[in-house]
């Protein structure tokens, strides 16, 4: 008797097959891409998730993906939950990633990925559609830490700011032992685009629920090499740049982590509540849950995370039609 064929190998999308336009109408949300070219001529990818309804958005999230990530596969889910309840939500592959320009995850200078991120966000704000909208960041995991860097660069810029797991810090148990970073950081002037670094596939690391682990390997765009040193070294900037600056984060913000997180640190998204100056600022810690918070998780785990998501952000917009 012939075995029968896994369907989930065949997966065009994460829900399934059902195209893009008949699943963005079945959701209730209006959806569309594009390319944008950044200031300094790089082609960036980027996508739209807007609520179905006449009624204008309640406040737009600004929303930026991790490391090795991209917006087209399991990253949609948060949007769309968004979008569904009345938040219009804009996304950018970054640089090397998804289906942005660049070599394949490398990103040699966090910096520029950060102006390329403020210049998109702020055209998106610019539309008549939106002007005047209140205005917030979402990042997750690196995305988390790219979200704190534009608050630094442009600290009265947006409303708020909720940041999923974000890594002000690489975990010590993924964290390179071996090059130590010091001689990571030599090699990486000669050799930035080198995929030698020794660490495990953080994906594994993050989903908990085997299922997900096979929709989220089948993702086309998803970077399956060992990271660039250069890639490495500039992560490594950032998170201790962060750790220092922790102190003049100001924006209203919640910090949502995973207590089992083995890929970032949840003990400085503790670090980061107590000693930011910001006056409105929440944390939630998951007790067992992992990286993948929104998606990785069981079913029952993510909408606990999705609806605190949700309370914060309508804390935040009341007066705005729910």
């Amino acid at each position: 008797m012939k075995e029968q064929e896994n369907p989930l190998t065949h997966y065009l999308h994460y829900w399934g097959n059902t195209p893009e336009e008949d699943y963005y109408k079945l959701q209730g949300v209006v959806a569309s891409k594009s390319f944008y070219t950044s200031p300094r001529g790089l082609k960036l990818f980027t996508r739209s998730w807007l609520p179905l309804s006449s009624t204008p958005p309640r406040a737009l999230i600004c929303m930026v993906h991790g490391y090795g990530n991209d917006i087209s596969w399991t990253f949609q889910a948060t949007p769309i939950f968004l979008a569904q309840k009345g938040f219009a939500c804009f996304a950018l592959d970054l640089e090397g990633h998804g289906q942005s320009q660049g070599l394949r995850a490398f990103v040699p200078n966090v910096d520029l990925v950060v102006q390329d991120c403020l210049s998109f966000f702020n055209f998106v704000k610019q539309d008549p559609l939106f002007r005047g909208l209140p205005s917030f960041l979402y990042g997750e995991s690196m995305g988390g830490a790219i979200c704190l860097l534009i608050h630094l660069a442009d600290p009265k810029g947006f409303d708020g700011a909720v940041l999923v797991a974000p890594m002000c810090k690489i975990s010590d148990k993924v964290r390179p032992r071996w090059p130590i970073p010091q001689v990571l950081t030599f090699v990486a002037k000669f050799l930035p685009t080198l995929p030698i670094v020794p660490a495990a596939d953080l994906m594994y690391k993050s989903v908990k629920v085997d299922e997900k682990k096979i929709v989220a390997e089948m993702n086309p765009m998803r970077y399956r090499g060992k990271p660039r040193l250069g890639t490495v070294v500039e992560l490594l900037k950032v998170t201790e740049y962060l750790s220092q600056r922790l102190q003049d984060v100001s924006l209203p913000f919640i910090v949502l982590h995973g207590s089992a997180d083995v890929v970032t640190d949840p003990n400085v998204s503790r670090d980061l509540h107590d000693e930011a100056e910001s006056e409105d600022k929440s944390i939630k810690i998951y007790d067992g849950m992992m990286h993948s918070l929104l998606f990785g998780e069981t079913d029952e785990n993510i909408e606990i995370v999705l609806l605190d998501i949700l309370s914060w952000l309508n804390g935040r917009c009341r007066g705005r039609a729910e």
